[in-house]
């Protein structure tokens, strides 16, 4: 039964990202490695983001809130408007368009943060003898964060690649281009293993354990967590209703800026 939940919990979490790209003529272009080439790169800039994280931010031992370290948090979640603009528009790509380019950018982008950041914790956690809805969460927040890495990539090509945008529509574009960038540092919760590997000792409490078994590696470092004291399931839900509006204002600005342009 535990085997099986944790089937269930990887499909939710990883199946659609591949739903999405057989899905979408991504897989008719062949833009695997694209993909693969920005998963890279976000490797490289989730290990930059890492040492960051362990060199300048603090976790509170009494859970208090920094608004100082909650704006440290939120600049330093900036390196991943850099590591996206460097798989845009510096990496070598096929001859694909740039509808097909961005998409297939933020596609390799999600995932590997779906791999990075939720992989070990559902291996570790969804395969417990007591049953938490945790894992079926992180898999919608998991799809959430796909759209938001395609809205993400999709205003960044706008940005960055297109250049005969409306000028009225430039502030509306980085705006919705901010927004996106800050809400990993707004909603994630880190897992308490992960990071230890990167934050100096000391800087951890032991997680207190129920019944024999630890009760969760969640750590909560988000603003809504700390800030405001959502719990998980509320943060979740923020997340989906948030992805859901900005994929809706990224694709009308990006149909708003090909229409001007034809």
């Amino acid at each position: 039964m535990t085997l099986f939940h944790f089937f269930n919990c990887a499909i939710l979490t990883f199946g659609p990202h591949a739903v999405y790209y057989s899905a979408t003529p991504l897989s008719e272009y062949d833009t695997l490695g694209t993909s693969v080439k920005a998963a890279l790169v976000y490797l490289g800039t989730a290990l930059v983001k890492l040492v960051c994280l362990a060199t300048f931010l603090k976790v509170s031992e009494n859970d208090s809130f920094d608004p100082y370290q909650e704006l440290l948090h939120a600049v330093i979640g900036f390196i991943d408007v850099a590591g996206l603009y460097f798989a845009l528009t510096q990496l070598t790509h096929r001859n694909i368009s740039q509808n097909h380019k961005f998409q297939a950018v933020g596609l390799g982008w999600a995932f590997a943060d779906s791999v990075l950041h939720r992989l070990a914790p559902l291996w570790v956690g969804s395969r417990g003898l007591e049953f938490t809805w945790d894992y079926i969460l992180q898999g919608l927040e998991a799809n959430a964060n796909l759209v938001l890495s395609i809205s993400l990539a999709a205003l960044g090509s706008l940005m960055w690649l297109r250049k005969n945008k409306p000028k009225t529509l430039i502030p509306i574009i980085y705006a919705c281009a901010g927004i996106v960038a800050t809400m990993p540092s707004i909603t994630r919760f880190e897992y308490s293993f992960f990071i230890s590997c990167v934050m100096p000792k000391g800087h951890l409490q032991p997680l207190p354990y129920v019944g024999g078994y630890q009760k969760s590696e969640r750590l909560d470092t988000s603003y809504l967590g700390r800030g405001l004291g959502w719990h998980f399931p509320k943060v979740v839900g923020f997340e989906l209703f948030t992805s859901l509006m900005m994929a809706f204002i990224s694709w009308q600005l990006f149909s708003a800026c090909q229409r001007s342009s034809s």
